[in-house]
């Protein structure tokens, strides 16, 4: 089947006040892919990321399936952002509800399904990250593997077209981490989800990666594009041979 780009950034430049932190970047995500956007520290993954979300001000664009984002009308650019799940590094999920009550906030929010279809579409999410009778747990009382798992669980509660990840196995441990991408990529070839991924972490870019950007803070651009092990069997530059094989800096 032929790939199609779903997510397109053309020309951005991100600024803040007279430090230009990335200038004029273009890529883009096909349908399907999952999408790494790797760099050392500085670079501006986050801050890609957050432009690619909606959340902060830029220069040029970020088109989802055709529709500038940056620039469309607020009720437009609400049913864009509806169309994506966010998984950030903490995993966000508030410490005074339940794992289900937290799943619940974009179902109750967003649509108008009766309470009885939204205990169902909980338990369903749950059981898709591996939280099935977790419904009634407080964030607190859980691990830290789980609480990323049920901050995808939150994440999936609109069946989003998009997950974006923000340093998705920052504080994991290595099974954890592990056990975390395989989920990654089930949710992706089950659903056909687009995913894209902030991370430094190589084992996770080689794993699930089918797609990258690599980003360079000294060039303030775009270093490398292409998949992640081709990237490592020709890297473009040193600067992203010694990034693939040492590790690089950390974010």
């Amino acid at each position: 089947m032929t790939q199609q780009p779903f997510i397109q950034v053309k020309n951005l430049t991100i600024a803040y006040g007279h430090f230009v932190l990335l200038r004029d970047i273009s890529f883009s995500v096909n349908r399907g892919d999952i999408f790494i956007i790797m760099g050392g520290s500085g670079c501006g993954k986050s801050s890609l990321l957050r432009v690619m979300t909606g959340l902060t001000p830029a220069t040029g664009q970020v088109l989802i399936d055709g529709t500038d984002m940056l620039s469309a009308p607020a009720p437009v650019k609400t049913n864009l952002m509806k169309r994506a799940g966010i998984l950030y590094q903490s995993g966000a999920l508030f410490s005074s509800m339940t794992l289900a009550e937290n799943i619940a906030l974009p179902l109750q929010q967003y649509t108008d399904y009766s309470p009885q279809m939204i205990a169902e579409l909980i338990d369903l999410k749950l059981a898709l990250v591996g939280l099935k009778g977790f419904g009634d747990f407080y964030p607190s009382e859980i691990s830290g593997g789980m609480k990323k798992r049920a901050g995808l669980a939150r994440a999936l509660a609109l069946d989003p077209d998009i997950l974006y990840f923000d340093e998705p196995s920052a504080g994991l441990d290595p099974i954890s981490s592990k056990l975390l991408d395989d989920l990654i990529r089930d949710i992706n070839q089950s659903l056909g989800t687009t995913i894209v991924v902030v991370t430094h972490e190589l084992p996770s870019i080689f794993a699930i990666g089918t797609n990258a950007i690599f980003l360079d803070a000294d060039k303030k651009g775009i270093g490398a594009y292409g998949n992640p092990t081709q990237l490592l069997k020709h890297p473009p530059n040193d600067t992203v041979a010694q990034f693939l094989t040492r590790g690089g800096s950390h974010a």
